[in-house]
């Protein structure tokens, strides 16, 4: 195969949104895959992207032995910790959290608020084979944990899509504390993809803008606000009330409509990135490898199907518009959103 030359700056693409910094422990931060043919390739062909999520941390003993239960399904799945050793039933899963807590608290430099534990879910698609993903978890907490911090794991199925409980000791053996930074997940998320890869399984872990997709996803907490606000059992939030107002005003033309300096900003990055993706592809086309070629097609196909570039009030507006009968019809998602 040909040597894949890539258009400048087509890398920066990829790059996580945070800079990367010196974080103690140092190596909780791991260097990205960056090849970038390969990476191009997955891209185009929409592999699934992996999720990596800090959801919480416990604070006492009570809250922490509340939680084991609740990954370990209080005893009924056994928890696997750090040396591979499986924790089975609701007493050995409570002795350890039993532990966990008595060393918090012989912790003379603790804070009253420290954290005990950090909570961290490691997800993926319906479609993924949760053993397999199961043993790429495991092999992820290693590399990411392995001889510097205590910590326990369990798989859940019962959600429609497999996911992985990862409940990590936040004091490490060297005194060092564990707390994730946006540059660490981002790491952490790299981290995991190759895992999965290394066991068969089709994974990427790329930023959001990469993919096209300008709009954050909503919150947990923010969409359980929002279902009980729909339900009539809260008050409005003054965020959702003003988003709402601010939409309402487009959709009625009472502000002309007027583009937002970041939605301005909005359109640029994306009209420069989606443009990286073209000229990155007339490169490809020019190969005398077919599969270069195929890979040049897959990514125009890719940018075009990317989705609309749309603030959250555009969106809004958009809908009101709709419900209005002012406009005709729904407008289809050019891309899925994640």
């Amino acid at each position: 195969m040909a040597e894949f030359h890539v258009v400048p700056g087509f890398e920066d693409l990829w790059r996580p949104p945070v800079r990367v910094r010196r974080v103690r422990p140092e190596a909780v931060l791991g260097r990205a895959d960056m090849q970038p043919r390969a990476r191009l390739a997955r891209l185009a062909a929409r592999a699934p992207e992996v999720m990596v999520k800090v959801t919480g941390r416990t604070r006492d003993g009570a809250h922490l032995r509340a939680h084991l239960d609740y990954i370990s399904r209080n005893g009924a799945l056994a928890l696997e910790d750090q040396d591979g050793v499986e924790l089975r039933g609701r007493e050995e899963v409570r002795e350890t959290a039993s532990d966990w807590a008595a060393l918090a608290d012989l912790d003379a430099g603790r804070r009253a608020n420290s954290p005990i534990s950090v909570s961290i879910v490691l997800s993926m698609p319906r479609e993924t084979d949760p053993i397999a993903m199961r043993h790429a978890a495991a092999d992820f907490a290693r590399s990411a944990f392995g001889g510097r911090f205590d910590y326990v794991m369990a798989l859940h199925t019962d959600a429609g899509h497999p996911h992985v409980h990862l409940s990590v000791r936040a004091l490490g053996y060297g005194g060092e504390r564990l707390n994730p930074k946006k540059a660490d997940l981002a790491a952490w998320r790299q981290r995991f993809a190759e895992a999965l890869r290394d066991r068969g399984i089709e994974a990427e872990a790329t930023p959001r803008r990469a993919r096209g997709v300008v709009r954050k996803p909503e919150r947990i907490a923010q969409r359980k606000i929002g279902d009980r606000q729909r339900q009539g059992l809260g008050p409005v939030a003054g965020t959702v009330r003003s988003a709402y107002q601010e939409a309402g005003r487009a959709a009625l033309g009472r502000d002309g409509e007027a583009v937002r300096p970041w939605e301005t900003a909005l359109r640029e990055r994306q009209a420069r990135l989606r443009g990286m993706y073209l000229a990155q592809a007339a490169v490809l086309s020019r190969s005398p490898e077919e599969d270069d070629r195929t890979l040049a097609a897959a990514v125009r196909d890719f940018v075009a199907r990317m989705p609309a570039v749309e603030s959250r009030r555009q969106v809004l507006a958009r809908e009101l518009r709709r419900s209005l009968g002012k406009e005709p019809g729904p407008t289809p998602e050019k891309g899925r959103e994640r």
